[in-house]
């Protein structure tokens, strides 16, 4: 009996190794996948990713670096290679990568600064110095986190759907540091900070860049977490030739390259899988070519389908991927905000445009985030948004960073036919007497020597208040009208005078915004109004006459609205800027002044009619109320600009101030048809009535007395608009080229 258990139980022990062995060889492999940076070549993992879903390949572990980073973030959270495909499809990546806030985000007078100078440079202690980069990476963070806003909670990476990790550089110790617990957002962020396009990228306390800087395919990282069969997906650049190193940039690229390149050959034969996408005809920049890189990537996953399907048979049947639904819509509960030393919690909150505790859009908490960084008075603002226990309802969190940085110079150039040539030079100061003020001083220089002023304490949504002065001149031919009173003398026989005309203009005002974008300004007026001509030569005076040298007095009221996406190609938005004058007194040349007000309004509208063709229409109307002698304030309408003083305005097939009287109606329709990106084909209408008393006699109701067509051709340049238009007028039978060079100032 002892000898039969015994033969028992050494069967037994025999068996067990086949067992084991049965159950090894069943045993499912963890499959990881390696993502490599690359900048814009990295929608290639997206088409590697599209393939590996329609397979049904389970991946139990996520790596990636720079772009490979923020793919992989994004599949590791839920989103499948189709769902990113549409989502970074649908992104302008020139306003993502630039930080290019929409206009509409911005303050008045941020929005003056992008659309005036050309140059913005950091000016410290007479010191002229460069941005730390081109881009401070908001617009990334804020794309990022709304796409990972699901899983935002998660601080440990592997308890992602996905376990994930990406590599960054410390920029201080230039080590590279793996990044696996915090915040996905900011982490996935620093992963992806190229040096000198976006700004290094602070985390408790380290500084961070590109982890392609030190580490772009981290595979040793990814087998080191028990990871058995590696995919990989390389899309770095291979070396190039001496013919393809014609710039600058092309060379640094090259030098970064050498010891990425060399160490992808180790690094290569770690994989299991290895996936090397055809993109020799694309660049980092290549941002707007995501559908062809994409279709490249799928085709070079399909090169790798036997060994993809040999994986899928060592898995279990794979459960499709649901989409990831994306946050649209929310409620914030509280704001706490840290961070800010120099501007005050009411100046953040007015920013962000959060009163009340209604339910908004989440691209109208976004609109809020960009109105705040668009002051450029802050580098950074991570925020984050805390669960409550009511569904879509948050508590914001968020630290924020002041910009060091308080005084620029800002360069412009302009050419146009009545301000001629010009070099404008600016200096502009932020908290020069209070944390919330800006100052800035225009100095233009060239054939008319002008100048702008503007000091504004910004209150947000309180009261504010703002100083202008402003000096403007030019010369041009003028109807004499203008500048004396009708039935003088001198007037007599002559239809124009070469007038030389100079304004000085100061104002104090309050400002307040209401309804979010509306701006409105109540405040006193200085004006000096000179207007001097050699045309005609008075007895009593050797070499000109002075026509008008006055000072004047008034109040005044601004309302103004302004959305358009762009103020000098909109393709859509809407426009208003209603002003009233009330002239008080005067002293100077104008000894018969008496009281009388100008009120005039201003309206545009712009649509589209597909992304290349948009219509701009606009209405303009003026009136003058009480006393009628003095002209010199009156309306004149003609040429083509965008800088007038006082009550001048643009009117295409006439000469500048061609036309005058006390009141006006004029309207403009504009066919904007942008041929290619930034060059655009212009058509353009307007017709007019303008005199004396034209709304006491109705005749602004009649058909129009005025018409003219204008056709050009606009380029988009870093100046500004390089502009040529042909204009014609079908009354006069004249015809009028116009050139302009620059932003306008």
């Amino acid at each position: 009996m002892k000898i039969k258990s015994l033969i028992l139980i050494l069967l037994l022990f025999s068996l067990l190794p086949v067992k084991a062995q049965d159950s090894t060889a069943h045993k499912q492999p963890k499959v990881g996948l390696v993502l490599s940076g690359g900048g814009a070549k990295g929608f290639a993992h997206i088409g590697v990713l599209k393939v590996i879903d329609s397979l049904g390949l389970k991946i139990d572990y996520v790596a990636g670096t720079s772009m490979g980073a923020i793919i992989g973030s994004l599949y590791a959270s839920g989103y499948s290679g189709k769902q990113l495909e549409q989502i970074f499809k649908i992104q302008d990546f020139d306003e993502l990568i630039n930080d290019n806030f929409p206009r509409q985000s911005k303050p008045f007078y941020e929005r003056e600064n992008t659309e005036k100078y050309a140059v913005t440079l950091p000016f410290d202690k007479f010191r002229i110095s460069l941005p730390s980069a081109l881009s401070r990476g908001q617009n990334v963070y804020n794309l990022l986190y709304q796409l990972l806003q699901p899983v935002n909670g998660t601080n440990d990476f592997s308890q992602l759907p996905i376990p994930f990790f990406c590599m960054t550089t410390n920029i201080e110790t230039g080590e590279s540091v793996l990044l696996e617990k915090g915040k996905l957002a900011e982490a996935v962020t620093a992963s992806g900070a190229l040096p000198s396009l976006f700004q290094p990228v602070g985390i408790d306390g380290n500084i961070f860049i590109d982890g392609g800087v030190t580490n772009n395919f981290p595979v040793e990282e990814l087998r080191a977490k028990g990871i058995d069969i590696i995919i990989g997906v390389d899309v770095q650049d291979a070396l190039r030739d001496r013919e393809s190193l014609k710039s600058a940039p092309d060379i640094l690229l090259q030098i970064n390259n050498f010891r990425t390149i060399d160490a992808m050959k180790s690094k290569a034969e770690l994989t299991d899988i290895y996936i090397k996408p055809d993109i020799t005809d694309f660049s980092v920049i290549s941002f707007d070519e995501g559908e062809n890189i994409i279709a490249n990537g799928a085709a070079a996953a399909r090169t790798q389908l036997s060994k993809l399907l040999d994986i899928k048979q060592k898995q279990p049947k794979y459960k499709e991927r649901s989409e990831v639904k994306i946050l649209d819509s929310l409620k914030i509960n509280e704001v706490n905000i840290e961070g800010n030393q120099r501007y005050t919690r009411s100046y953040l909150i007015g920013k962000l445009k959060l009163k009340g505790d209604k339910k908004i859009s989440y691209s109208d908490f976004r609109r809020g985030i960009n109105n705040l960084i668009a002051t450029n008075n802050f580098d950074t603002f991570r925020y984050y948004l805390e669960n409550t226990e009511n569904e879509f309802e948050y508590n914001l969190l968020g630290n924020i960073t002041e910009t060091r940085t308080s005084t620029f110079l800002r360069l412009g150039l302009h050419y146009d036919e009545l301000y001629k040539s010009a070099i404008l030079a600016n200096i502009t100061q932020k908290k020069l007497l209070f944390n919330n003020d800006i100052t800035s001083l225009d100095i233009i220089l060239g054939d008319n020597t002008r100048y702008n002023f503007d000091y504004f304490i910004d209150k947000g949504f309180y009261i504010s208040i703002g100083v202008k002065s402003r000096y403007n001149q030019f010369n041009k031919n003028v109807s004499p009208v203008l500048a004396l009173e009708e039935g003088s003398p001198l007037t007599m026989g002559i239809n124009k005078i070469d007038a030389k005309i100079s304004d000085f203009t100061n104002q104090l005002y309050l400002q307040t915004i209401f309804r979010k974008d509306f701006a409105l300004r109540i405040g006193a007026e200085h004006k000096h109004l000179k207007i001097t001509s050699e045309t005609i030569i008075d007895d009593n005076q050797e070499d000109k006459i002075v026509f008008e040298n006055t000072d004047y007095l008034s109040v005044f009221g601004n309302l103004k609205f302004d959305d358009y996406d762009n103020s000098y190609f909109p393709k859509n938005g809407f426009y208003f800027n209603g002003d009233f004058h009330l002239y008080l007194s005067a002293s100077g040349f104008n000894k018969n002044f008496k009281e009388f007000s100008i009120a005039k309004a201003d309206l545009g509208y712009a649509f589209s009619f597909s992304d290349k063709l948009a219509l701009k229409t606009e209405a303009s109307g003026g009136f003058k109320i009480g006393d009628k002698s003095t002209n010199a304030l009156g309306f004149g309408i003609g040429g083509y600009g965008a800088n007038y003083i006082n009550n001048f305005y643009s009117f295409y097939g006439y000469d500048y101030l061609a036309l005058i009287g006390d009141s006006f109606v004029k309207a403009t329709f504009t066919l904007d048809y942008e041929i290619f990106k930034k060059h655009h084909i212009i058509l353009a209408a307007n017709i007019a009535n303008i005199d004396d008393g034209l709304f006491e006699s109705g005749q602004f109701f009649s058909s129009p007395d005025y018409s003219g067509y204008a056709i050009g051709y606009s380029l988009e340049t870093f100046l500004g608009p390089l502009e040529a238009k042909y204009s014609y007028s079908p009354e006069t039978g004249d015809d009028y080229w116009y050139f302009n060079l620059g932003f306008w100032f």
